[in-house]
């Protein structure tokens, strides 16, 4: 079971993604496309056009990790932004995405956020 930090970056990819991609041409698309460091720790999501597939890339430090997943029946929600580019998700964001809960309807209530913390 994937394990998700709160001392990570999380950025997902919004355009569709072709889910046959592996990790050389989901590398390329994070350096060309992102102009991120593949290097930096932070974990790139990838989603395919029926949001049924969903893919995490990140450097491990001594290679490349890449965790894919299928649903067998239903769809990831998206968070509600732009098509284009990436955005910054939480990893609590993406506990509720993989679990199936409407991002729309959560109401967060206010808590102090120190500055943006890093991956190691």
């Amino acid at each position: 079971m994937l394990q998700l930090s709160h001392n990570c970056r999380y950025w997902l990819y919004r355009p569709i993604t072709d889910m046959r991609k592996s990790f050389d041409s989901l590398c390329g698309i994070v350096k060309t496309e992102l102009k991120q460091d593949i290097l930096s720790g932070d974990v790139f999501v990838f989603v395919n056009r029926r949001r049924s597939h969903i893919k995490l890339l990140t450097w491990e430090g001594d290679g490349f990790g890449l965790y894919y997943k299928r649903l067998e029946k239903g769809t990831y929600e998206l968070p509600a932004l732009g098509k284009n580019g990436s955005i910054n998700v939480s990893a609590q964001q993406l506990m509720l995405m993989w679990q199936g809960i409407s991002l729309k309807r959560i109401k967060y209530r206010k808590r102090y956020q120190h500055s943006e913390p890093e991956c190691e």
